[in-house]
């Protein structure tokens, strides 16, 4: 039996902002003038919650400021994939929220899939790319998210990311649009929010997947539904565990997942920060 590393892996759930290599966070965010502090460099992190994480988080992407940024930190990416047997991997990014902070739509994008062409080039990874839009963030913002997804081969769908607490309903017109046009939508649901949140990707969302979903199993009737439909879970374990929605990795709910005969894919969402990768 090969070592972990060494088995070919798909990666289905992981932000290129929690992917970033501290060495090279630290290099760019003081480039751009981003004091960067030293308890983000993995490993110890637990959050105070998701605010906790998403304030955090904020301060990784506001060190991406030049195309050069966006470009080096996909192409490390990929060498990072491929050095844990990762063979297919899908790419979320934030690329409408960064295209409006820097006043340049399309830059961040474009420069992301310079780097992943780079990098799967040399290493033998392929690559897609999802777009994600947070919850709390406005309609034109997602509209934008779904521009550039129709605008390049590369992204092969969009999703909703962020707090839960926020309806997916608003976009509803948004995931109506990217279903005619042929783009994959894969929300984050069930993972601070209970069943309904996951119901409501499926109805209003046209979920093909789910970003976590660990909290179904409270609803009975929805696993049966899941299950039929065939929707995969993107798990997260040791972010679920980071982010305080598990108590740890034994008492995560995997296996339960697992034994109710659900489609399950493990995934790390944020390993930068957590200094987990795949193969561990």
């Amino acid at each position: 039996m090969p070592s972990l590393d060494q088995l070919p892996k798909a990666h289905l759930h992981v932000h290129l902002e929690s992917a970033i290599r501290w060495s090279t966070l630290r290099e760019i965010g003081a480039a751009n003038g981003v004091d960067v502090p030293e308890h983000l460099n993995g490993r110890t992190v637990r959050f105070d919650g998701f605010r906790d994480f998403a304030d955090q988080n904020g301060l990784v992407r506001r060190c991406l400021r030049r195309a050069a940024d966006f470009e080096r930190v996909a192409y490390e990416f990929c060498l990072d994939e491929a050095a844990n047997g990762t063979r297919y991997a899908e790419l979320t990014v934030s690329a409408a929220s960064h295209g409006e902070r820097l006043g340049q739509l399309e830059m961040p994008l474009e420069a992301v899939l310079r780097g992943l062409a780079a990098g799967a080039a040399d290493c033998g990874l392929q690559t897609r790319v999802l777009l994600d839009h947070s919850r709390r963030r406005s309609v034109d913002r997602a509209r934008h998210t779904l521009e550039l997804a129709r605008a390049y081969d590369e992204v092969i769908g969009i999703g909703a990311a962020g707090d839960e607490a926020y309806p997916l309903a608003p976009f509803a017109e948004v995931w109506d649009a990217a279903r005619a046009a042929g783009l994959k939508l894969v929300h984050h649901a069930g993972e601070a929010g209970g069943p309904s949140s996951i119901r409501e990707a499926i109805a209003v969302g046209h979920a093909d997947r789910l970003g976590h979903g660990i909290r179904i199993l409270s609803d009975g009737s929805l696993v049966d539904e899941v299950r039929a439909r065939g929707i995969a879970l993107e798990v997260c374990p040791s972010s679920n565990v980071a982010l305080g929605y598990a108590q740890s990795v034994p008492a995560h709910p995997l296996a339960g997942l697992r034994g109710a005969g659900l489609v399950v894919t493990i995934n790390t969402d944020i390993p930068m920060l957590l200094g987990i990768g795949l193969a561990e």
